[in-house]
């Protein structure tokens, strides 16, 4: 189908949630969303963040309904606190699980002694999934045969290049290996994640997303968000990308494409830009053998100390 980012589908009595959402796509991703009518929950760790980033979407989107969770990822507490107060919320349709901390050095640890990139990319996102996976049971079923939806955020790094996901606490030692592992098990995991959802008859999918490259030098200005208040950060694919408001379609597309379903794929229909589509997802991702998918499963389960889907 022809899809177009200024006209969203209208979502009004439904509830979205970003993590991520105070700076870069996360933020936009938000402010699209609220443009379609949808409560939206900003969820960041900085309480001040969060404050910016209401008053940049109102700005823009003044009818915008919103409200705000604490989210530190670096902290399995932070995430089970998070949750607790997102499963109270009347509904909760769907969550984009975009934020992570980007820092690279190999030393650097959660507040859980676990390694920072996969710690805050893949265990406490799985850890937030398993927390309100409930209350997206619940919106699922009372949705008029629109199941609820989990979106995670990928990279383009997982195609490029073969990493093996086993081990998730085997940190390599180059940091965009390192990077590109986290996202690894991420697609992994949100894959056997649907096929799960699928065989226990749930009404919530998982998707994946991936959002090309967005570069601060084609972002628009928000106040407090992409101004000269705010880092610059130079990138030598500037002339070949988008702003990290158009990187943030394809999170968007996934989350409010009424006709996108559990186990696809989005990403921008250029390598680095470009209106979002469905792409075919990585073979080694998307089917690998089942007794891969089943010790990754495993094994996250037991580093978030929780089973994920409990009773299923």
């Amino acid at each position: 189908m022809t899809w177009d980012p200024a006209h969203l589908p209208t979502h009004e009595g439904r509830t979205f949630v970003v993590t991520g959402a105070t700076a870069g796509i996360g933020y936009f991703a938000a402010e699209q969303l609220a443009a379609t009518g949808a409560h939206v929950v900003l969820a960041s760790r900085s309480a001040d963040k969060l404050a910016v980033a209401l008053r940049a979407i109102r700005e823009h989107v003044p009818k915008a309904s919103l409200s705000t969770a604490l989210l530190d990822l670096a902290s399995l507490s932070s995430v089970r606190a998070a949750s607790e107060q997102l499963v109270s919320l009347p509904r909760l349709d769907s969550v984009l699980l975009n934020g992570g901390s980007m820092t690279m050095r190999r030393t650097d640890r959660t507040r859980d002694g676990l390694p920072m990139i996969v710690g805050t990319h893949v265990i406490a996102n799985t850890a937030l999934v398993a927390g309100i996976l409930p209350a997206l049971r619940r919106s699922g079923s009372a949705s008029d045969g629109r199941p609820a939806r989990i979106v995670h955020t990928s990279t383009g790094f997982v195609a490029q290049f073969a990493m093996r996901p086993g081990g998730a606490l085997l940190t390599p030692r180059v940091s965009i290996a390192a990077y590109t592992k986290a996202k690894t098990i991420t697609e992994v995991f949100a894959f056997e994640l649907d096929r799960r959802l699928r065989a226990a008859g749930l009404p919530v999918h998982s998707i994946v997303t991936r959002p090309g490259v967005g570069v601060d030098a084609k972002t628009p200005t928000r106040a407090g968000i992409r101004d000269a208040t705010t880092p610059y950060q130079r990138n030598p694919y500037t002339p070949w990308a988008q702003g990290k408001d158009t990187a943030a379609w394809s999170a968007v597309r996934a989350m409010t494409d009424p006709a996108a379903t559990g186990g696809e794929y989005y990403a921008p229909s250029g390598r680095l830009r470009g209106l979002p589509e469905r792409v075919d997802p990585t073979a080694r991702t998307a089917a690998p053998a089942p007794e891969v998918a089943n010790r990754i499963w495993d094994e996250l389960e037991e580093l978030t100390g929780a089973p994920i889907l409990p009773g299923a």
